[in-house]
């Protein structure tokens, strides 16, 4: 498959958004999606950020059973709750891409971002479209690994691997749907971390190039932990 496309078929953007996990790495009694960042849940920022991508609709999914969404953020303008939640993130992107199944072409965009990303900065997202845009496959923000990185066993180092070439994956990932859709639909068993990881398997096979990387940035944090949402909080407040 070519790696690029012509003017003639750039297409539209559909954003998906996976809320439906409920992040026990977080230590809180509720989702990390809505835990309070700087008077708002973290996954009203999130959409407050992604307001500036040019896209048809954006689709938060959901667990069938969230009862925080409608009590926490409620309407918005351009957006559409969708409960489709499953066990596994991969699982939950591709409920949401069968069910709009209607909505696309099969050349159009499905972007894809993390519902506890806040802070991912709007040129960034610029930067995004503008580099895949005529890309016949898609691709992923990230950032080249700084860090020195160690393998363990337990808590000791066994040995010292080397960062060259290595990149650390962010989100928005933006794939053409039919590229996605037949990655995902090629194991829905799958633990895939992120949409690239699929598509990379896909690629493997011959059916089209690997995903492509644009510089992200160190701002674009994901909270995983309590003490992130302070750390999000002085990202945002600094822009402000």
């Amino acid at each position: 498959m070519n790696a690029r496309v012509g003017p003639a078929q750039r297409a539209r953007i559909f954003v998906i958004v996976p809320a439906a996990g409920m992040g026990e790495r977080f230590g809180s009694g509720v989702a990390k999606q809505y835990a309070d960042l700087d008077g708002a849940p973290v996954l009203l920022r999130t959409l407050d950020r992604l307001a500036a991508i040019p896209s048809e609709r954006t689709f938060v999914a959901l667990a069938a059973d969230d009862g925080e969404y409608d009590r926490r953020i409620g309407q918005r303008d351009g957006v559409e709750v969708l409960r489709c939640g499953g066990v596994t993130r991969a699982t939950t992107v591709h409920n949401a891409m069968a069910s709009l199944m209607s909505h696309y072409a099969s050349n159009d965009w499905v972007l894809v971002h993390d519902a506890v990303r806040p802070c991912v900065p709007r040129d960034v997202l610029a930067r995004l479209i503008h580099e895949i845009a005529d890309d016949a496959v898609g691709g992923l923000l990230a950032i080249p690994v700084a860090d020195t990185l160690k393998r363990a066993a337990g808590d000791r180092v066994v040995n010292t691997e080397s960062r060259e070439s290595l990149w650390q994956a962010q989100t928005p990932q933006m794939f053409r749907y039919s590229i996605l859709m037949t990655a995902l639909d090629r194991d829905k068993h799958a633990t895939f971390t992120d949409e690239a990881q699929a598509v990379e398997l896909l690629a493997a096979t011959g059916a089209c190039a690997p995903p492509r990387l644009v510089r992200g940035s160190a701002a674009n944090l994901k909270i995983t932990f309590a003490e992130d949402v302070a750390l999000a909080a002085a990202i945002l407040a600094m822009r402000r």
